[in-house]
């Protein structure tokens, strides 16, 4: 589940620099947001 929000999340990051439409800084807000999901999702399959 949250693997996939963070790959939305890139992909529309990604759209966003393609068309040029940021919304100001809210998208690379969302680009942290998904690295942030992706690395805690790895520190806890580390751990198990």
């Amino acid at each position: 589940m949250l693997e996939t929000v963070a790959v939305v999340l890139l992909v529309l990051w990604l759209l966003g620099l393609v068309s040029s439409f940021t919304l100001g800084g809210l998208i690379h807000l969302f680009l942290v947001v998904a690295v942030v999901i992706v690395v805690l999702r790895l520190l806890q399959r580390s751990r198990i």
